[in-house]
């Protein structure tokens, strides 16, 4: 639901689907997923009567505020706040007191289409590769030899909405001593990473290279090709196309590290739950096109604005729309779902310290996301003696 005093941006991307929704749908009913149809109609709806919500009465000075219901779509760019305070609060429990480094593994260009046709199969395969390449050179003793901790989250954006599938990962400068094959020792240690540095990105690299590609041509026989795709079902075909790739380098980097658990909230809290484009970023809607900023960062990073037909910005818009029940979040290493607790604890044992409860509150995270909801009150005479009650939901007449 709204919030109390909150400023509504002055265009929404709700306010494109509203305007030019049904043109749009009916320009590209022949490929729209489920899924993104989804999306559409949700963020369209999203805090409007059609959601419902509630009248909320002053019993003091009979002032009454209406707000409706969100929508809660993992796409809509007015529900994720909420969303990523509760992630937040749940991941901050996973931190060590470590170094933590930023990785961002990239899909080549020419792989944009056919991840457009079967994303559920190459953004897994993105995740495995990636994942896969970290804990094999992170494995090598003369490397790290050690089990690090990672996380990776999946964008498929670029600034302008332009299809640029990668994933945003951190991990712990270090690990559990490990074997060449990953398996932690019967007696670990903790292996800390040099300062300043994790792994050689170059052999990252061509290890995520070498894993998803070869990933990709076991999964030849389930991959969708039509349209300009049809020509790869030919496996020759298919293998031809994969050659130049081989050859090419992977875009893998890897930032400076964050330093400690106070920076990596830091990073999770920009990147975890955002989604392809905000509304604070739309300038205008007029004559059936839509203005909006971005970062060059082809140019030095220079803000600048760029103006598309509506049915165009929403094509691009729904691109990046997920299939359903895709997780786009993932935990590897020490920080795997199934062995997390026991090997966090192990790893605090081993690195002589307490629970992070004391980092976490000394982080230095935006208060707005870490602040518990404030107590609601009156915006017209303070008062805290309010009432709520519900509204049904408005019948859609389209």
């Amino acid at each position: 639901m709204t919030s109390p005093g909150e400023e509504r941006p002055k265009l929404e991307v709700a306010d494109v689907i509203r305007a030019h929704g049904d043109e749009f749908r009916a320009k590209f009913a022949a490929i729209l997923s489920d899924s993104q149809r989804k999306a559409l109609r949700d963020l369209a709806r999203c805090r409007t009567a059609e959601l419902g919500g509630h009248v909320e009465r002053c019993l003091d000075c009979g002032h009454e505020r209406i707000a409706y219901n969100s929508c809660r779509n993992r796409h809509c760019p007015k529900c994720q706040a909420q969303s990523r305070a509760e992630w937040l609060a749940r991941q901050a429990e996973h931190l060590l007191p470590v170094e933590y480094f930023h990785l961002v593994f990239t899909l080549p260009d020419e792989l944009s289409d056919l991840a457009k046709a079967n994303p559920s199969t190459l953004y897994d395969l993105l995740f495995q590769a990636a994942s896969a390449a970290v804990r094999e050179v992170a494995a090598n003793p003369k490397r790290l030899g050690a089990m690090p901790g990672l996380l990776l989250v999946l964008h498929t954006w670029g600034q302008t909405l332009t299809h640029h599938p990668h994933v945003h990962g951190i991990a712990t400068g270090g690990g559990l001593s490990c074997d060449a094959s990953g398996t932690i020792d019967a007696k670990p240690k903790w292996v800390k990473c040099k300062k300043g540095f994790f792994l050689p990105v170059r052999v990252l690299s061509r290890v995520f290279r070498g894993k998803y590609l070869d990933g990709l041509k076991r999964a030849h026989h389930t991959l969708r090709l039509f349209g300009k795709l049809a020509a790869l079902e030919d496996p020759a075909a298919f293998h031809a196309f994969l050659g130049p790739l081989y050859k090419k380098d992977w875009v893998v980097y890897a930032k400076k590290p964050f330093g400690g658990p106070t920076q990596a909230l830091k990073y999770l809290a920009r990147y975890t739950h955002r989604v392809a484009i905000g509304n604070s970023r739309l300038v205008s809607l007029e004559n059936g096109r839509v203005t909006f900023r971005y970062k060059d960062y082809a140019d030095e990073r220079k803000p600048k604005v760029m103006t598309l037909d509506a049915c165009e910005f929403l094509r691009r818009f729904v691109t990046h729309v997920l299939p359903r029940g895709f997780v786009k979040m993932r935990h590897y290493g020490l920080l795997a779902n199934r062995f997390r607790q026991e090997r966090l604890a192990l790893s605090r044992r081993l690195l002589l310290v307490e629970a992070i409860a004391e980092a976490v509150r000394e982080s230095s995270v935006e208060p707005k996301e870490w602040e518990p909801p404030k107590e609601r009150c009156c915006e017209q005479c303070g008062s805290r003696r309010l009432e709520c009650v519900p509204l049904p939901k408005a019948k859609n007449t389209s």
